[in-house]
């Protein structure tokens, strides 16, 4: 892991414009894989949970560092987001997000009115393991 790196693009994706057009990023909302792979189904569940384990403590390590910027993160438990979707509708990016992961830490970026959440998605075990960043002007319902 290249934290500085990692560091750059995240706030590359805290202060430039939002893209204009849908695609996998979408208007008030971008999206950014960090890490990936490892882990696909069929593959060694040791393999996988090795990697589920190391993009976790990537994360925390970015963590540390967004929060000497922005304060300590919210934890959110994005199970109970998912479980809302089957009731009430749930703006993207954070649908979907929960969809992908268990647990994502949230800050407002200041200065930006942006919101950031990082995650490690690992929920679908038929996909990659991949350690998420999303920025989106949409705050967290």
């Amino acid at each position: 892991m290249d934290i500085a790196r990692h560091l750059a693009l995240i706030d590359e994706l805290c202060f430039r414009p939002f893209p204009a057009e849908h695609g996998p990023s979408r208007p008030g909302l971008v999206k950014a894989v960090l890490e990936s792979g490892h882990g696909l189904c069929g593959g060694d569940p040791g393999e996988r949970a090795v990697t589920v384990e190391q993009y976790e403590k990537e994360r925390d390590a970015l963590c540390e560092r967004l929060a000497e910027r922005w304060g300590e993160p919210a934890l959110w438990n994005l199970q109970t987001v998912l479980l809302r979707t089957e009731r009430e509708e749930i703006p993207e990016p954070w649908a979907a997000l929960s969809a992908r992961a268990r647990v994502a830490y949230l800050w407002e970026a200041q200065g930006t009115g942006r919101w950031l959440a990082l995650a490690v998605a690992d929920r679908d075990e038929t996909d990659e393991v991949q350690l998420l960043v999303v920025v989106t002007e949409e705050a967290p319902p």
